[in-house]
């Protein structure tokens, strides 16, 4: 008997029976998070004042890339959300920019668009959104195929975009309608809004949070990671005079004829995560027996950002406040799920650029963009020097749209066009610092600099004859607050961050990209990478 325990332990140790809790397993939930506008830097600018189950919950029992960054241009909510979930960047998966022009339909096409959808639930004029526009599968889709789609994804999100993308083709998706208050999705997801979605909206939760003012959570002279309240460089609410505290929501819903306030308070935040907690209980997510994905996307960070900068009292309140409610969001899923059973990860869709004004009043070369100035020039000189015509189709998101049609008819070539305009312009504009052909974005392969974050962009169907780049801390904006889309670090610079199945403590300096993100997942998870997926997967948290 002695020998034949003998011989069963050594079997044992040589082939060891694997539990529950062994990696080969999968979370019962996976949980995207995406902060709208998030720099990096806050987890680091804000932190002696953020609580422990928060942003410092991720940083301390996660694992962080501090160096993560986009990888392409143009940095924008569309195609961060798309790049993010693909694993890809716009020269592969379309979303080319929230909104661009399309030459066979001669106008300009949003990012969610879809006319042969209709609104379910909220208004009409907010329900034609579907993913269709995004050419290759996500990391929601391919966790549905895995499972012959018994997992459930849901996307959720204040902005349309925000949900419908990273819930891929295969998932559902709710978003806000700011003219009823409420969440909505379309036809192409459902003929109905389900029942716990009714639910919600029937709180009418958007007239109480608009129903107070916004305060500093804190004595506002306590706010020392930002410049003073009263600037000139912030731009006020409509009805406002100046940007100071307290908002007075009530009183500036008199000047607003719907509810898409509560998009640039914290109190957007606070409505996000009432829906994310209402699609965890009415789906059952991560309760069923397979791993369900929650993508959450948190939109008024950058209503916030856009409007008072990132140097504002209002992001540090807003930040301090979305810590507070992470750690709630992180006890709850503990709570119903048990702390290692599921996996998050937090990232952000862009970063933003410092105000142009603020900027140059700290003596730091700064400017904005004078783009129709640009394009009128850009007429006039096609006409002088190819004849009278409709010359310059379009001219957004830094990209100018030639005539084809008319080049053909004048026997110009467009290769001409592009590189005597586009000389033109760089010499003689103040701002823009580089100016590269179409021709050139396919006829050669960029492997580093600016100029490959531009070809990562660059879609041959859909995008522009030329692409600028414009010099540092220059906007192409003329209104007061700030924007993104550049492929600078202050718009590229993002979190990349892990926590819970089977991450490791840890961080690392390592140069990462953002489409690192779903082959990680992939890895995790065992599915198989997203159809257009270029990125790689973070050997730091697998391996």
């Amino acid at each position: 008997m002695k020998n034949l325990f003998t011989i069963v332990c050594l079997i044992t140790l040589a082939f060891p029976v694997f539990s529950q809790s062994n990696t080969t397993q999968k979370p019962k939930l996976v949980v995207g998070i995406v902060v709208d506008q998030m720099r990096q830097e806050y987890f680091y600018k804000y932190q002696d004042r953020f609580v422990e189950g928060g942003f410092k919950r991720l940083m301390n029992e996660g694992f962080m890339m501090k160096n993560a960054h986009y990888n392409y241009i143009p940095t924008y909510t569309g195609p961060g959300h798309a790049s993010v979930y693909t694993g890809t960047t716009p020269a592969t998966h379309g979303i080319i920019a929230n909104n661009w022009y399309v030459r066979s339909l001669d106008r300009m096409i949003y990012c969610a668009e879809d006319s042969t959808v209709t609104a379910v639930g909220g208004t009409e004029k907010n329900g034609q959104i579907s993913p269709r526009n995004m050419l290759s599968t996500t990391i929601s889709d391919e966790l549905r195929f895995s499972t012959n789609k018994r997992s459930k994804v849901v996307g959720i999100a204040l902005k349309d975009r925000g949900a419908s993308l990273p819930a891929g083709h295969l998932g559902d998706a709710y978003w806000y309608d700011s003219k009823t208050g409420e969440f909505m999705t379309s036809t192409y997801y459902h003929q109905e809004l389900p029942e716990w979605v009714k639910k919600l909206n029937d709180k009418k939760l958007v007239e109480k949070y608009l129903s107070q003012k916004w305060e500093t959570l804190f004595p506002i002279e306590t706010y020392t990671q930002s410049i003073e309240d009263d600037n000139p460089f912030e731009g006020p609410f409509i009805g406002m005079e100046t940007t100071s505290f307290p908002h007075d929501l009530p009183a500036l819903m008199e000047y607003n004829d719907d509810f898409g306030l509560i998009s640039t308070t914290p109190f957007g935040n606070s409505l996000t995560l009432d829906m994310a907690y209402a699609a965890l209980e009415g789906e059952q997510l991560g309760k069923r027996g397979e791993t369900d994905l929650l993508a959450v996307s948190f939109s008024s960070p950058d209503y916030i950002g856009h409007r008072f900068g990132p140097t504002s009292v209002e992001v540090e309140d807003n930040y301090l406040r979305l810590d507070r409610e992470l750690e709630e969001f992180f006890n709850h899923l503990d709570k119903e799920y048990g702390k290692d059973e599921y996996l998050v990860f937090l990232t952000a869709d862009h970063a933003v650029a410092d105000i142009v004004d603020y900027m140059l009043s700290e003596n730091v070369p700064a400017g904005n963009f004078n783009s129709r100035s640009v394009l009128t020039q850009m007429r006039g000189y096609c006409s002088i020097n190819y004849g009278e015509g409709n010359w310059v189709l379009n001219f957004t998101n830094e990209q100018v749209f030639f005539n084809h049609e008319l080049a053909k008819e004048k026997g110009i070539a467009i290769e001409k066009i592009q590189r005597e305009v586009g000389e033109f312009i760089l010499n003689r504009y103040e701002g823009i610092k580089e100016v590269y052909t179409a021709v050139d974005m396919r006829r050669l392969e960029y492997l580093e600099g600016r100029k490959s974050l531009l070809q990562m962009g660059y879609n041959h169907k859909a995008s522009g004859d030329l692409l600028l780049i414009l010099e540092p801390a220059w906007l192409s904006s003329s209104y007061k607050g700030t924007t993104h889309g550049t492929g600078y670090t202050y718009d590229t610079h993002v979190p990349i961050v892990f926590m819970g199945w089977n991450v490791p403590q840890g961080s690392s300096s390592r140069y990462v990209t953002i489409t690192d993100i779903a082959p990680t997942l992939s890895m995790m998870l065992g599915t198989r990478l997203p159809n257009g997926a270029s990125g790689q997967p973070i050997l730091e948290i697998l391996d």
